[in-house]
């Protein structure tokens, strides 16, 4: 077995990830959604964003894996993180550097890995997204620029730690956090000719819930209503709090059919919230959905002011409405 050298700039490196604070911190929905992604994308039973510290390779998010580390010495990570391109071992048992390792001979029996390195900060390697399966495969070229764009998604999300893209209220991403990871999830599905949706959300009547509720009833709201999102859409999805009662999603990999069914399900499942919560208001909003455009959408921002215009077009509709029908209700009462 081939233990794996260390990089020169070693002692950078690890005061790099140790700035992030991310070694032995709690799951996070952001990488988690990652592995997931690759897991599903890859059809394979091990989906890993691994971090490569001094003695251990620990993972940050982990699918199909139970062991929370690993011992640097027989990690493939440590290898990976060794060159800047994707590390591919298509078959472990017939590789001199991986036959006799205990990760291949013992559980979980690996045979197949690959893993592009995740690069942070002034070109330092930090760990990986890498795939593993247990039986030895290959990946073309198209399957391994993938893997190149989930990785290049993980990084963002590492930087993002640093950036502060969470809204700290709700726990999602916020408008920066949004921007960028939606521009690679939209570059990403132009490289395979997939679509993706966008859907801008505004909340109706959410001042007089302020004012009338007090300020910690409106962040309530908030949280509440970024749950109902996570809940309705794909884990792959990318989901952020634009800013005040503003809310975006991205679902990549959908036709119209399912952007409409899953328009269905948040309806249906925040009118059963309102029912249950039994207050004396209700959440309602207001969305504009379209299509991305690569004639007209050049970048995301350009889907996003679309979808935004639509929003304010139904939301425009809505209060014409309301102000309709309290003519009407006033015009009644007189006559009474």
């Amino acid at each position: 077995m081939q233990r794996p050298s260390k990089p020169e700039n070693e002692e950078a490196r690890l005061a790099t990830l140790r700035s992030l604070n991310l070694l032995d911190s709690l799951p996070e929905e952001r990488f988690d959604r990652l592995t997931r992604l690759a897991k599903r994308l890859f059809n394979v039973p091990i989906a890993l964003v691994s971090l490569v510290d001094d003695g251990r390779q620990w993972f940050k998010s982990s699918q199909g894996l139970s062991a929370s580390e690993t011992s640097r010495e027989i990690s493939f990570c440590g290898h990976a993180i060794l060159g800047d391109g994707v590390f591919l071992i298509p078959d472990a048992t017939q590789d001199d550097r991986f036959h006799d390792n205990p990760l291949v001979t013992g559980e979980p029996q690996v045979r197949f890995y690959a893993g592009c390195p995740l690069v942070v900060g002034d070109g330092h390697r930090l760990g990986t997204l890498c795939i593993v399966d247990q039986q030895p495969r290959k990946l073309d070229d198209e399957e391994l620029e993938l893997l190149r764009d989930l990785a290049r998604m993980a990084e963002q999300e590492m930087v993002a730690v640093q950036l502060a893209t969470l809204d700290p209220l709700t726990m999602i991403s916020n408008r920066r956090g949004f921007e960028t990871l939606a521009q690679q999830a939209i570059s990403m599905c132009l490289r395979r000719g997939e679509v993706a949706s966008l859907m801008y959300f505004d909340l109706d009547q959410f001042k007089p819930i302020n004012d009338n509720f007090g300020h910690a009833e409106g962040d309530r709201v908030l949280c509440e209503f970024a749950s109902l999102l996570t809940k309705t859409f794909r884990d792959s999805d990318v989901i952020g709090r634009i800013g005040g009662d503003e809310f975006a999603v991205l679902a990549t990999y959908a036709v119209n059919n399912d952007l409409a069914s899953a328009l269905h399900r948040l309806r249906a499942r925040v009118s059963k919230f309102n029912r249950d919560a039994r207050r004396d208001y209700d959440i309602t909003y207001s969305v504009g959905a379209i299509n991305f455009d690569s004639s007209r959408h050049h970048v995301v921002g350009d889907i996003m002011n679309e979808a935004d215009e639509l929003m304010y077009h139904e939301k425009r509709r809505k209060r014409a409405a309301w102000e309709n029908l309290a003519v009407a209700q006033g015009d009644q009462q007189e006559s009474a």
